[in-house]
C-alpha cells in the first residue's frame, strides 16, 4: 500500500517502490524508516545495502535511460521524497551543494563496491 501525500509517499513493510529492470524516471530521498535494495538473481535476490533517513536511491535515473538495476524495498513504514530531473535541476540550481552530497554518496557507494569485488576476486584466486 501506497500512501501519497505532502511530504512524499509512504510504504508499509515489504512494499516495492521500484523493481528492478523498471524505467524509471525519479530519485528518492529516504524521509523515515529503511529500505533494503536487491539484485534481484537466478537464485534469489540478494541485498545490496540498507539505506536510511537521508540516504539517497535511484539517482542513476536521473543521468542514465537504463532500466533500474536494483529492487528497493520498504522495511518497515517508510516514507521517501521523489524527486524527477526538474526538480533536481532546480534544487541544484537553489542549492550546489545538494550535488556534492550526491556525488559523495555515489562515490562511497562505488568504493564500497571495488572493495567488495577486490575480496571476491581475493577469494577466487586463494
Amino acid at each position: 500500500m501506497i500512501i501519497i501525500g505532502k511530504l512524499g509517499q509512504k510504504y508499509e513493510d515489504g512494499v516495492n517502490i521500484f523493481k528492478q529492470q523498471e524505467m524509471g524516471d525519479c530519485m528518492y530521498i529516504v524521509q523515515k524508516g529503511i529500505v533494503d535494495v536487491f539484485w534481484e538473481g537466478s537464485q534469489g535476490d540478494i541485498l545490496l545495502s540498507s539505506l536510511g533517513p537521508g540516504e539517497v536511491f535511484g539517482e542513476m535515473a536521473l543521468f542514465t535511460r537504463q532500466p533500474r538495476s536494483a529492487t528497493v524495498r520498504a522495511r518497515g513504514k517508510t516514507r521517501v521524497l521523489t524527486i524527477d530531473k526538474r526538480g533536481f535541476l532546480k534544487r541544484v540550481h537553489e542549492d550546489p551543494s545538494l550535488a556534492f552530497r550526491i556525488l559523495k554518496q555515489m562515490s562511497e557507494r562505488i568504493l564500497k563496491l571495488d572493495q567488495e569485488m577486490a575480496r571476491l576476486k581475493a577469494e577466487q584466486t586463494a
